[in-house]
């Protein structure tokens, strides 16, 4: 299918799920092998998706956030990791335009549409390991990051460091391949295992001046760029929920077609049995609260982004109160259903033949890393107290 003759959500959706019945096919297998999904990332590559967000006028399509989310959900639904892949590379993309120059973020957009990139990331603002030092009339890099999803195979980090000279990290987007950036490959998690979330070690790696994205001389109090965050959270929403769906509809699938009734259950199908009715209705009930949730998360974000710089403090806060209250129904409805729905599938169903244990894997790796405890304190201080998050890294 040729991306240039398309051009509504409903088409871009279509690629996606023609992608994502191709990477249902190797799904099961790669998440025994973890690595790198090099092939996949080719074909996304290939697909013209990479550049949904790019501007018109600089060769990409233009889209919205609403489409992102929802291919990262359609690719999620049978791939935990190329959805958080797919959705991070728009995360690091987007940080052009929060973070970088009018003249930066056009360049970076037009050469992204251009050449595919697909972007990773290097900015784990919790580690502190990466400096940036002045060297003669050079910026030099020295340290490593951790949690740098997407770095294998990627045409461009987007990474942070500490200076010794300034209390805010230097921000930068610079080519993976430069001489003296090492990604590790030591990403052995137990979930998400086609990330490529491990370590990038910088050795004496150059920094052109250029490379640095600074548009704060201008915005010293602007709350745009503190949308960041927020994005993060709601490519993670959308990757939970996508990998839910994926297990809910591969657990009725088993269920009607390879599932035994149990023998004093008084039916002739495990389909009909009255107390794995139950359950099934009970997971449909709470992904359907998620997704109401979800979306209303993607429309604040919209919202948000649409106002860039008139951004309040309040519009912001209030943003993320939306999206906090998707990420704990999410999480919960997530590392349930694709636990409990072993109980409707029965003994058979954790063969590792069928490999249906990594959707509880998935998220059971990704809501460990933003405990959902926090998020829950923050909506509580909200209802009780009206009071918006504090601007965090994380919230």
């Amino acid at each position: 299918m040729n991306i240039a003759e398309k051009g509504t959500e409903l088409d871009f959706l279509e690629i996606a799920q023609s992608l994502a019945n191709e990477f249902a096919k190797t799904a099961v297998q790669r998440d025994k092998q973890g690595g790198t999904a090099k092939v996949e990332r080719d074909l996304l590559r290939k697909s013209g998706l990479l550049s949904l967000n790019v501007p018109k006028h600089l060769g990409g399509h233009g889209e919205n956030w609403e489409t992102i989310f929802r291919i990262t959900r359609e690719l999620a639904k049978v791939d935990g990791s190329l959805a958080h892949l797919f959705g991070y590379h728009f995360l690091c993309l987007a940080s052009v335009h929060l973070y970088g120059s009018k003249q930066q973020k056009e360049r970076l957009y037009r050469e992204t549409a251009e050449h595919d990139w697909f972007w990773g990331n290097a900015f784990n603002p919790r580690d502190q390991g990466l400096v940036v030092k002045q060297e003669g009339n050079s910026l030099r890099l020295n340290g490593k990051k951790s949690f740098c999803s997407g770095a294998t195979d990627s045409d461009r980090l987007l990474i942070s460091a500490k200076s010794p000279e300034h209390d805010q990290p230097v921000i930068a987007v610079i080519p993976t391949k430069r001489s003296g950036i090492v990604v590790g490959g030591d990403w052995d998690s137990f979930g998400q295992r086609q990330t490529d979330s491990g370590t990038v070690m910088f050795h004496d790696v150059l920094l052109e001046e250029e490379e640095v994205l600074n548009s704060y001389e201008q915005h010293q109090d602007g709350f745009f760029p503190t949308l960041r965050t927020h994005i993060a959270q709601t490519i993670l929403v959308n990757v939970l929920l996508g990998v839910t769906e994926g297990a809910f509809e591969e657990a009725k699938t088993y269920t009607r077609s390879i599932s035994r009734p149990w023998l004093t259950s008084g039916v002739e199908q495990a389909n009909l049995d009255p107390y794995t009715i139950r359950h099934y209705g009970d997971f449909f009930v709470q992904i359907k609260a998620s997704e109401a949730l979800a979306q209303n998360a993607v429309v604040a974000l919209q919202e948000a982004w649409d106002n860039e710089w008139a951004l309040t403090e309040q519009e912001r806060g209030e943003c993320g109160i939306m999206i906090a209250t998707a990420k704990a129904s999410v999480a919960k409805t997530a590392l349930e259903v694709t636990s409990r729905m072993f109980e409707v599938m029965g003994a058979r169903a954790t063969s590792a033949q069928y490999g249906l244990d990594r959707f509880w894997r998935n998220v059971r790796t990704h809501t460990l890393h933003d405990p959902i405890e926090y998020k829950i304190r923050d909506l509580g201080n909200w209802a009780l107290n009206g009071q918006v998050p504090e601007i965090t890294p994380y919230s």
